[in-house]
């Protein structure tokens, strides 16, 4: 027995010694995981909210609002159809929030006044308070990439919440879902029968305008969306992709023609709006022959790239010139916050053209020339050009004519202020084909440009 005893006593010793090791070590690396938050904020429908950190947090990470299907979960999503999300978040460093409905049936609420107003009061109040906690417990979140994107029940709240938080959101990705708005019942009950069988039909105005109800009052731009159906859904009927691409055409001022249209798989249309690069202003693509099962291998890996959570951090801060530049020499105009050229679309030399974000390449239709009479000339002949004076004014090019809405001021702190507004030129994103404006001007760097 005593010799029993000093063989353990020698083993634990030994083991305590090892843990003892690890612990002082460092090592190994313990693995992310999904974790649950409790007492995140305001919270009025009892949601849960779940959040994913991955280990190798980008420095300025993006935040994906995950948001799942009727019957589902956080953690079903988590290790499910979402699971490229988060093989994709390892990859990148962005940070993963995913609600969780705890109501018979495991829908959202998209349906009652509460749920299709913004701070209403239902669901959409308690995920936006999970977007606010994440912002404050890890500050170096980019506000410019804070995306959502959901399947079904959680592609239905993806347009909610980006229809009532686009001053939050700047993109989402809705698989399978219906417009904002669609589901709204008088009766309490969160199924619309008419929604989902695809015969709530209405104009693009009428669509724009329900979406406009659920925040009145904002003049600022709307989220980019990103909206995928099959064409035998019986769910959520199919005719419900078209009206979706009708609201958020409609909202970002666009024309419901294709600018684009492609396809990227033989059974795959894909179309695009406003902006035709890989983050167009909004995309829509329908899958042939598949009912209510997205998304499908390989689709998340175009949402990720659509949302831009492939894409390096914005910079918080840049240097802003000290002066303006020289009168008569050609200079790109660089967004502080985006590091993206002000571009005109297609090289176009049409007036009206509205000028955007792009990828800086050196082309002529980059290249601005500042003029001793104030105008940003592009082409030799076409002035920057301010449609309107007040807030969310597009800016876009036309015919020189001298006059005050093509006269600008390029300041030492990195603005460039309108003659005749006093307005900031003003971007709401960081994304290619992002649209520039005019708005109040408020010191932040999406106000702020180096040339």
């Amino acid at each position: 027995m005593k010799r029993l005893l000093t063989i353990l006593l020698a083993a634990g010793t030994a083991l305590i010694a090892g843990l003892a090791a690890i612990l002082v070590s460092g090592s190994p690396a313990m693995a992310a995981s999904l974790t649950r938050v409790p007492n995140f904020g305001t919270n009025p429908t009892n949601l849960n909210m779940y959040i994913y950190v991955p280990a190798n947090l980008a420095p300025r990470p993006a935040l994906l609002v995950l948001v799942h299907y009727c019957s589902g979960s956080a953690s079903a999503v988590f290790n499910g159809n979402g699971r490229d999300y988060v093989t994709a978040a390892d990859r990148y460093g962005y940070i993963m929030v995913l609600p969780e409905a705890t109501r018979s049936g495991g829908c959202f609420d998209v349906s009652t006044a509460a749920g299709l107003r913004r701070n209403g009061g239902s669901d959409s109040t308690g995920i936006k308070s999970m977007v606010d906690y994440a912002r404050s417990h890890y500050p170096t979140i980019d506000s410019a990439r804070i995306v959502v994107s959901g399947f079904s029940s959680g592609a239905m709240m993806t347009n909610v919440l980006a229809a009532q938080y686009p001053d939050v959101f700047s993109a989402g990705s809705a698989f399978s879902g219906v417009p904002a708005g669609c589901f709204a019942t008088s009766d309490g009950s969160m199924w619309n029968s008419q929604c989902s069988g695809g015969t709530v039909i209405r104009t693009a105005q009428q669509w724009g305008d329900t979406a406009r109800a659920m925040y009145p009052g904002h003049t600022g731009a709307y989220p980019r969306m990103q909206l995928w159906h099959g064409t035998t859904d019986t769910t959520l009927s199919y005719p419900n992709f078209g009206e979706e691409i009708k609201q958020w055409t409609n909202l970002h001022g666009l024309s419901q023609t294709p600018a684009y249209t492609d396809h990227p798989q033989s059974t795959w249309t894909r179309t695009r709006y406003g902006d035709i690069g890989t983050q167009a202003t909004v995309e829509g693509i329908s899958i042939s022959g598949v009912g209510h099962q997205l998304p499908m291998s390989g689709q998340i890996a175009y949402a990720i790239s659509f949302l831009g959570l492939d894409r390096p951090s914005t910079p918080p801060t840049s240097t802003p010139p000290t002066s303006p530049p020289p009168s008569g020499g050609t200079n790109e105009i660089v967004g502080t916050q985006s590091g993206r050229c002000i571009d005109v679309p297609n090289a176009s030399r049409i007036n009206g053209t509205r000028v955007q974000l792009y990828d800086c390449n050196g082309q002529p239709n980059q290249q601005w020339t500042y003029t001793a009479s104030k105008q940003l000339q592009v082409y030799g002949s076409m002035c920057l050009d301010a449609a309107g004076s007040g807030n969310a004014s597009a800016v876009q090019i036309y015919a020189c004519n001298g006059q005050g809405n093509q006269q600008w001021n390029v300041n030492t702190n990195g603005t460039i202020t309108g003659v005749q507004s006093g307005r900031c030129l003003d971007v709401w994103g960081t994304a290619n084909g992002q649209q520039v404006q005019i708005y109040d001007c408020n010191g932040r760097p999406n106000q702020q440009f180096t040339f």
